[in-house]
Parts: C-alpha cells; structure tokens; sequence
C-alpha cells in the first residue's frame, strides 16, 4: 500500500468522501500493525461524536436481517438522519472467502445519498462481526453517519463482543420458531433491548400472537439490564415496511431514557475500555507470533507439549 497521508484523508472523511472513508476502514481492517496504527491516527484527527446512535442488530439465518436493515435505513433517511450500514458476513475456515453480498441485497438502500454500506468478512472473528468494526463505527461517526447499524453474522456465535460496542440491540425472531431457539434464545434475549418479531405478513395469525406471547413470556424472567430499560417487543415486516415506523420511536424512546439516566455516558466509556484491553492481547499476540517464527520452538520428545510452550515461554524477553 502507497504511503498515506492520514492529515489529507482524514479532511476528505469530514468533506463526506465515501472512497476515503472506505479506505481507512480497510487500514483498519489490516492485520498489519502499522496500518491499525494509521487507522487511529486518522481517528485521532476526526470529531468525535457524542450523539451517536450504534445499534445492532441480529437473529437466526433466514430471519431477514438484511431486508429488514434495509427498511429501517430508508426510514432512518426519510427522518433526514445520515446512516451507515456495517455488513458482516461470515468467512470459510477453509479458504477464508466470504460472499460479501450484502450491498447487492440492499440495492435501493445503497443507492441513498445519505447511505453508506460497508460489507466486511468475519475471518473467523467471534463475537458475530469483524475483529475491527469499533474502528469503522468510529470512522463511520467522523463522517457524519449519526446512525450505525451492525448486522452480525447471526446467532450461533457468540453475540457478547458486539454488545459490548454498541447501545442497542435488536433481536430478530421469527414466528412459529418457538422451541428451536429454546438452546439458544436465553443468552441472546438477555442482551437483547427491543425484539422484533419479522415477517409477520407471511405466516398464520395464530403463529404470530404466540411467538408475540412468547416473548413476553420469556421477558418476565430475565434479569435487569444494567440500563435498568424494560425489553420490548415489537411485530412486523421489513419487506413491507409494517412496524418501522413504530420500532424507530421506541430507539428514540432508549435513547432518552439512557441519556436520562447517564447510561449512555458511561456505557461509551466502558466500551473504550473494554477496547483497550483487546488491543493489550492483540498487541500480546503479534509479538508472541513474531518470537515464535523467529525462535521456533525446541521438539524436546522427552516432554510433553505443555512443558515445550512453558520452556519456551520462560526463554523469551518479550519487553
């Protein structure tokens, strides 16, 4: 990559210049250091904004995560609100491809002027997105966008990591799903703020009033959200846009109750510092990684696997 002016960059990002803002998301995504290192600097040089909203959103493959996150963008822009779209989808483990297909699943989102849509690969990452994307919500909030929406690469991963970035989350249910989630519903509904029940208009009446009763159900034994807000429901349709409108006054509604109450605040700085901490390990890590290419470790047959790394670790000077 050619030498980069972060100074130049980071002034095209606050003019609105969508392939700058693309490229510093790509330093960031860097599993280079030097490029993660430019990336903050660029951050470093940006505004910061306070009024943010980051919200995200996920659900079991097939909910209609994309459609739906389509529908409320539009909407979001209709309220003449900037938003930006952060994609994840989940990569091979075998040839570490990913479809990335996001952008041509939003087409009339994508073509908003006051839309951005940034469809990144999980490489593996756990946590449901990219090991990255609190860099791209920064980058993204520099830019003007007051709305971020991370789609993760839906549940089966652990979601803790993007709800340790975010203020909202959004959990997609679908009717009729009912004890198929039973194993994996609890630890999601626990982190979840607003639950949407999605497709409404295309199963049975009797399907949706249950999945909706459900829930509520479900509701009354969780604990307390640190924000101490009350988790609510809501059903409708991405496809056809049906509860939208209704699901945006209740995030607006969060938003006052958690700038309030001074969550909002505080629940920002933790994620600042849970972020460092992560950047402690990775920074841990790459220099484990290079020690260990440039000092292999010795295959003492004698030992078990365990004593080599302890050996190992004990001869090195990592400072």
């Amino acid at each position: 990559m050619q030498k980069i002016d972060a100074e130049l960059l980071a002034q095209k990002i606050i003019n609105g210049d969508r392939f700058a803002l693309s490229r510093a998301i790509t330093l960031a995504e860097s599993s280079r250091i030097e490029h993660l290192e430019l990336a903050h600097k660029i951050i470093h040089l940006l505004p910061t904004s306070k009024t943010s909203k980051r919200i995200a959103i996920t659900g079991t493959p097939g909910v209609g995560k994309s459609t739906f996150i389509e529908s409320l963008g539009k909407y979001i822009i209709q309220q003449g609100k900037k938003v930006a779209i952060l994609a994840v989808d989940p990569s091979s483990s075998l040839s570490k491809g990913s479809i990335l297909g996001d952008k041509t699943r939003m087409e009339d989102l994508a073509r908003e002027e006051n839309a951005f849509i940034r469809p990144s690969a999980s490489n593996g990452s756990l946590g449901g997105i990219t090991s990255r994307t609190y860099e791209a919500i920064l980058l993204c909030e520099a830019a003007g966008f007051d709305t971020v929406i991370i789609e993760t690469v839906g549940v089966g991963q652990s979601e803790t990591l993007v709800n340790e970035i975010t203020d909202l989350f959004v959990f997609l249910q679908l009717p009729g799903s009912g004890d198929d989630l039973q194993g994996i519903k609890r630890g999601i509904m626990e982190m979840a703020d607003l639950i949407f029940v999605n497709k409404a208009d295309t199963f049975q009446e009797k399907l949706v009033k249950d999945a909706k009763l459900d829930i509520v159900r479900s509701l009354q034994f969780l604990p307390t959200k640190a924000s101490q807000w009350k988790r609510k429901s809501i059903i409708g349709s991405g496809l056809i846009g049906k509860g939208i409108p209704e699901l945006w006054d209740l995030i607006n509604e969060y938003y006052l109750f958690i700038y309030e109450n001074n969550y909002f605040q505080k629940n920002r700085e933790e994620q600042q510092l849970k972020q460092a901490e992560r950047y402690a390990f990775d920074l841990i890590q790459q220099k484990f990684i290079k020690k260990l290419k440039e000092h292999p470790i010795s295959q003492d047959k004698t030992i078990s696997a365990f004593e080599m790394a302890k050996n190992w670790l004990n001869n090195q000077h990592l400072e």
